[in-house]
């Protein structure tokens, strides 16, 4: 053999245990050694006590706490890769040019293109005593655990010999203490969640999926919810559950070669299992998921129907259970003790997960201390409005309720009507979760109302009114923009629709909706089918809604008998009498002072049968009319506003009040 080579010779299969800074001490002496007898000079007697004085630092520093952190993460490593002595040498030697600015000098100094890295040949000089062992060590850089896994990379750029060992990256600070990440991984922070008290943690699937996080059979465990965020929650809290640490990533379907290399070192060295979120992509479900040589198991947290799981690693998938009623209120008694007595109406009202309540707790709490005000159901309701809030899709307008009961003007059975579809979804807690009123039935929380009658008698106010009453926001769906052309296409639309509302726990109103629920027709050719279809589908969604959807229609006989039998409200809006007439003139003008002597409203209410969307449309036109002539608003004015609305609904003017004319010049 060469007599240029250092007669040391590692044991085959190193202690793992044994301290990281006596690695680093060790291979310091050996570069030593090298000085000694390939240089000379100034310089390398420099070096050469350098390394020395750092080598009998690092040997006396062994004991120090943060060794013993590297030591542990070098244990995992070994463990998780089955690495040998000489793996983990070479990694020690890949590491020395970051730990201390003198090696990155040293390494300079042996390097062919002065870079401060060592190479492949001063790690085969420093580890290798004959011709045979460089070739295994040759064998070891090329084939071995450390580039397959990731951890040591030797770089491309000249002939073998002379490439540079570099360690994978942030991989080193994390050894000697630090807890980095690189930037190619986008590390979620898991502390936010709350603990999550579900009966579902003891169900038998839950429990398989405890055992199998425990042990360490590469298996990933697929948490599916109906939105990757809510997996992701729920697959925190299963690690919780399973007492695995745990970390979590935002994952891309198509994550890059050196991303997954350095998602299983990383972890690998914390020995944490990875909890990757998995946002679904709108075209299509097939992905590339490059995990299979993961050293252990993990967690992929996706939604409801899409599994980007791919390849012959197995797969455990696990849906996820919605909390119960009682889960929802126990959640809102930890998160926010100090409206312990509210909890049943937020259990009922806002079907939030953990995450999100965490969070809308936090806004309430630190409301209430800055302004010295105890907490309120409408605190709760703005953060809720904020918090929730999702990007809105096509043919959905979000409104956001200003109005109230008592800008409500309808017969006292209507009214009731609307304040009784409020007190159910309020009561549910008593009436399903204690009585056990249908237990079981999917869509069981959701109420269903269908509000009937010709344009402008208040349906769209309605709606709005209950969704204040609630505080919730309003979802207001354009039906001609939901309904494609294309087939396939408006179910797409319409499951946006029920997701977004179930995320933000919104009220939905479907205008017109006759033109969705519609009656199914007898098929003639495929489009018949296809629509048939949709309807299907509406139904079934429907039915499985958990909360409020409203629709409205003005031709009640238009609407399939099938949405009649699931509804749990149907409300007539007839057009207003004479009284509710006479309330309506009077809500919409703010000011009696601004009506001129003459104009009485009861007459007004009596002599013009025209709905509460006539009634403002003419109040607020006869307002512009005064104001142009510097007047008060007279008989006059009001008689031609309400000509236009009567011309607008294409009907017959019965004409303007005998006295009309009379009255004004009087004034």
């Amino acid at each position: 053999m060469s007599d240029d080579l250092i007669p040391i010779r590692p044991s085959a299969l190193a202690d793992a245990g044994r301290p990281l800074g006596i690695r680093i001490a060790a291979m310091a002496r050996r570069l030593a050694e090298l000085f000694r007898q390939v240089a000379s000079g100034a310089d390398a007697s420099q070096r050469v006590d350098f390394l020395e004085e750092i080598a009998r630092q690092y040997q006396d520093d062994a004991a120090h706490s943060v060794t013993a952190t590297g030591t542990d993460a070098v244990i995992r490593l070994a463990d998780a890769f089955a690495l040998t002595g000489v793996d983990l040498d070479l990694l020690v030697l890949g590491g020395l040019p970051e730990e201390h600015e003198g090696f990155c000098d040293v390494l300079r100094a042996l390097h062919p293109r002065a870079e401060p890295r060592a190479t492949t040949a001063l790690a085969a000089r420093l580890l290798t005593r004959s011709l045979g062992e460089r070739r295994a060590l040759g064998d070891t850089l090329a084939n071995g655990p450390l580039m397959h896994s990731g951890l040591l990379i030797a770089t491309a750029d000249s002939p073998f010999p002379e490439r540079s060992l570099v360690v994978a990256e942030s991989l080193w600070p994390l050894l000697r203490g630090f807890d980095i990440w690189p930037p190619a991984l986008d590390v979620i922070p898991g502390d936010s969640v709350p603990v999550i008290a579900s009966a579902w943690f003891e169900s038998p699937d839950a429990e398989a999926a405890r055992k199998m996080l425990t042990s360490a059979t590469p298996i990933t465990v697929l948490v599916l919810a109906e939105h990757e965020d809510v997996a992701l929650d729920w697959g925190l809290a299963l690690g919780r559950h399973a007492g695995v640490a745990t970390t979590a990533l935002a994952w891309p379907l198509t994550p890059s070669r050196d991303a997954a290399r350095l998602m299983r070192v990383h972890l690998a060295a914390r020995g944490t299992v990875p909890v990757l979120r998995v946002q679904a992509p709108d075209d299509t479900q097939v992905a590339t998921f490059p995990v299979g040589d993961f050293p252990g198991p993990l967690i992929v947290c996706a939604r409801a129907g899409f599994a980007p799981v791919r390849g012959a690693r197995p797969v455990y998938p696990l849906p996820v259970e919605k909390l119960r009623a009682v889960e929802r209120r126990r959640l809102w008694n930890d998160v926010l003790p100090e409206m312990g007595d509210e909890s049943a109406v937020l259990a009922a009202r806002y079907a939030l997960e953990p995450r999100l309540a965490a969070e809308v707790a936090l806004d309430v709490k630190t409301r209430a201390r800055i302004t010295d005000v105890a907490a309120r159901l409408d605190d709760v309701a703005d953060s809720v409005r904020v918090r929730s809030a999702v990007p809105l899709a096509s043919g959905v307008a979000l409104v956001r309720p200003r109005a109230a009961w008592h800008n409500l003007v309808l017969r006292p059975q209507r009214l009731d009507q609307l304040k009784e579809a409020v007190a159910r979804l309020d009561g549910q807690a008593r009436v399903l979760d204690r009585w056990k009123f249908l237990e079981g039935r999917p869509g069981a929380r959701g109420v269903r109302m269908l509000f009937v009658g010709p344009p402008g008698t208040g349906k769209t106010l309605s709606a709005e009114v209950i969704a204040s009453a609630l505080g919730r926001d309003l979802l207001v769906a354009d039906v001609s923009r939901l309904i494609s052309k294309w087939i396939g296409d408006t179910p797409k639309n319409l499951a946006r629709v029920f997701d977004m509302a179930e995320r933000s726990t919104s009220v939905i109103l479907f205008d017109e909706a006759d033109a969705l629920f519609g009656k199914r027709t007898e098929v003639s050719d495929a489009h018949d089918r296809y629509a048939n279809l949709e309807t299907a589908y509406l139904l079934s969604r429907l039915e499985r809604f958990d909360g409020l959807a409203i629709l409205a229609t003005n031709l009640r006989q238009n609407i399939d008998t099938a949405f009649l039998r699931r509804l749990e409200f149907i409300v007539d809006f007839e057009e207003p009498g004479p009284v509710e007439r006479e309330r309506l003139w009077a809500a919409h003008v703010p000011d009696r002072r601004l009506l001129a002597n003459g104009v009485n409203l009861e007459e007004l209410a009596a002599a013009y049968p025209v709905t509460g969307a006539l009634i403002r449309n003419a109040a607020v036109a006869a307002a512009f009319l005064a104001a142009s002539e510097h007047s008060l608003i007279t008989r006059r004015h009001l008689a031609r506003a309400l000509r236009r609305e009567y011309e607008k609904a294409g009907r017959a003017f019965p004409g303007e009040l005998p006295d009309a004319a009379a009255a004004d010049r009087t004034h």
